[in-house]
């Protein structure tokens, strides 16, 4: 994965996986692999899937020419409350874009470094379904 800071501040891992790397065939799936791990995880719960392209497609937004589909899972470690600023970084995000050839999966780092190591490890473990 690739780490960067989007619009100079955000934090951001990101991973571009070739559709040649994985079985999984479209943003539908991976987002379905996705959260298999959420709900293996006992300490995280999974809250929504949220269709970024069609709710900009419906508001007559603009989308990049070269994103076909493009949905986030959203999730919450949640393992401590220890005061209120930490709602300002909660719930957790992973977004998937179909960019026709790969996906891009991308997430802003977060505060918890078992939430960082998690999220990092279920990306990378999409490269591991192996298309045959």
């Amino acid at each position: 994965m690739k780490q960067s800071l989007l619009m100079e501040k955000y934090p951001v891992f990101e991973l571009e996986l070739p559709k040649s790397e994985t079985s999984l065939g479209d943003v539908d799936a991976v987002i379905a692999a996705l959260k298999a791990r959420i709900d293996a995880h006992p300490k995280v719960a999974f809250i929504a899937t949220f269709d970024h392209h069609a709710h900009t497609t419906a508001i007559g937004g603009e989308i990049a020419p070269t994103i076909a589909a493009a949905k986030n899972i959203v999730f919450c470690f949640g393992i401590k409350l220890p005061n209120p600023h930490v709602l300002a970084v909660r719930p957790r995000s992973i977004g998937v874009a179909d960019m026709g050839d790969h996906f891009h999966i991308s997430f802003l780092e977060p505060p918890m470094e078992l939430a960082t190591t998690e999220m990092e490890a279920w990306c990378k473990a999409l490269a591991d379904r192996a298309a045959s």
